[in-house]
């Protein structure tokens, strides 16, 4: 009789109910999740990590050229990319597919 005694008083008295969840009774508002951050500055992370680093990359562009060099500078729209073989562009991020780090200029240094 004691052991059940026992078991009931360990989730009363918490405001918890069976699988640890908050019980939402009486006058308490249901807690709400924080929305998430407008902006989490991954980009400019990314961006300043590989100018740093002059990191050689490949930017491939929507239309399907290929420029080939490292981030010289960036803004909130678009980025220069510096190149020793091909002339230095400013690139509008908008026309951006994707960017990538170039594979064969490891193989060169």
């Amino acid at each position: 009789m004691e052991r059940r005694q026992l078991r009931r008083g360990l989730g009363e008295g918490n405001g918890r109910r069976f699988g640890g969840r908050n019980s939402h009774h009486g006058n308490e508002a249901p807690r709400r999740r924080t929305p998430p951050p407008e902006k989490t500055h991954a980009e400019e992370f990314y961006y300043l990590k590989q100018m740093n680093a002059k990191t050689p990359v490949v930017v491939v562009l929507t239309d399907g050229e290929q420029r080939k060099g490292w981030i010289e500078w960036y803004d909130q729209d678009c980025i220069k990319v510096h190149s020793n073989t091909e002339p230095n562009v400013l690139i509008f991020k908008q026309h951006i597919k994707y960017i990538y780090k170039d594979p064969e200029a490891n193989l060169d240094a």
